[in-house]
C-alpha cells in the first residue's frame, strides 16, 4: 500500500451541496476500490493563479490516501470524465512528504486553538 495525495478544483458555479455531493462520490469511489482514506481538507473556495475554462475561482479540496497502484489510474480517470472538476493532481507521497503533511496538520490545529481562546 502505497500513500498518496490528491488536490483538486471544482467549478466556482457549484452550490455547496453540489459540492459536498462531488467530494463524497470520489470518497466512495476510493473506499469501493479498497482504499483508506487517511485525511481530507476543504479548503473551500480560492482565487485561481489563472484563469481555467473561463473561470477564475474554485472550490479547493484535499485526500490523503492509502492504495494500492492500481487504483490510481481509475481514479484520475474519474476526474476526467467529470465536467465539475476543473483540474487534479496526485502525487505519490514518500516518508518525507508524509512527516512535512503530518506536521503541517498540527500547526494548523495550533493556530485554531490559539485563535479560539482569544
Amino acid at each position: 500500500m502505497n500513500r498518496y495525495e490528491t488536490v483538486f478544483i471544482m467549478t466556482p458555479v457549484l452550490s455547496e451541496e453540489q459540492a459536498a455531493e462531488t467530494v463524497a462520490k470520489f470518497k466512495s469511489f476510493l473506499k469501493g476500490k479498497g482504499a483508506k482514506i487517511k485525511h481530507e481538507d476543504n479548503w473551500g473556495l480560492r482565487k485561481l493563479a489563472y484563469p481555467i475554462q473561463k473561470k477564475t475561482t474554485g472550490f479547493y479540496h484535499l485526500f490523503e490516501f492509502e492504495a494500492t497502484g492500481e487504483v490510481v489510474g481509475p481514479f484520475e480517470t474519474e476526474f476526467r470524465r467529470d465536467e465539475r472538476i476543473l483540474r487534479f493532481l496526485t502525487t505519490k507521497m514518500d516518508k518525507f512528504h508524509i512527516q512535512y503533511a503530518e506536521s503541517r496538520r498540527t500547526k494548523g490545529k495550533e493556530k485554531k486553538e490559539v485563535a479560539a481562546e482569544a
